[in-house]
């Protein structure tokens, strides 16, 4: 039987400071958390799939599902880069559109809960050193170096940003949010929430 990634840190800690299986761990948990709030979200709040393709007001362009699936895309891409053979190319301009789960729930959360599933798959037995190299568009071409650890985090920032925007076009909607929906962790644990990304870990 598999450790949980709260089992995985408290028994892995010294003196204060994180080894690699515990960052890991506390990295798995973080992305967990965040897609499984879109599922909740899918589950629970949407109650028809025109919800998902309803365009924003506020925000020209957006739908609910487009932002699921950018968000989504970013942990996908990531995961695939890095289980190829090295050099790791990341290119997060790559992303297919107009896909099933941007228009129907169940989709949506079969695609979520796969992308949770590989997580679980790569993010333990993977390097958080593990060398990436960023192809992106500024609107100049770059290439970048960066790691697995340091890209993962940026996708559950970049899907937190995108949750809030989700948030706006479910209120214009008249969809109730659960209350930590769309908020950074930093601004969580300002707020002293008692959410779970709300909850300082120092």
């Amino acid at each position: 039987m598999s450790s949980s990634p709260s089992t995985v840190i408290a028994s892995s800690e010294q003196n204060g400071i994180p080894d690699e299986a515990a960052s890991r761990a506390r990295l798995l948990e973080v992305s967990t958390v965040i897609l499984r709030q879109a599922v909740e979200l899918l589950e629970g709040g949407l109650g028809h799939d025109e919800q998902l393709t309803t365009h924003s007001n506020y925000i020209p362009g957006s739908t609910i599902g487009k932002h699921l699936r950018h968000a989504r895309d970013h942990f996908v891409l990531l995961l695939e880069a890095v289980t190829t053979p090295l050099p790791h190319v990341l290119n997060y301009d790559k992303r297919a559109r107009n896909v099933p789960m941007e228009s129907s729930r169940e989709a949506a959360i079969c695609a979520l809960n796969a992308a949770i599933a590989q997580l679980k798959d790569v993010v333990p037995t993977t390097r958080l050193a593990e060398p990436i190299t960023l192809h992106a568009v500024t609107p100049y071409p770059q290439v970048l170096d960066s790691t697995f650890g340091r890209e993962l985090w940026f996708a559950g920032l970049h899907a937190i940003h995108h949750w809030s925007m989700v948030r706006v076009i479910a209120g214009e909607l008249g969809i109730q949010m659960e209350d930590s929906f769309g908020f950074a962790p930093s601004t969580l644990v300002h707020m002293e929430s008692k959410a779970p990304l709300g909850k300082p870990k120092i």
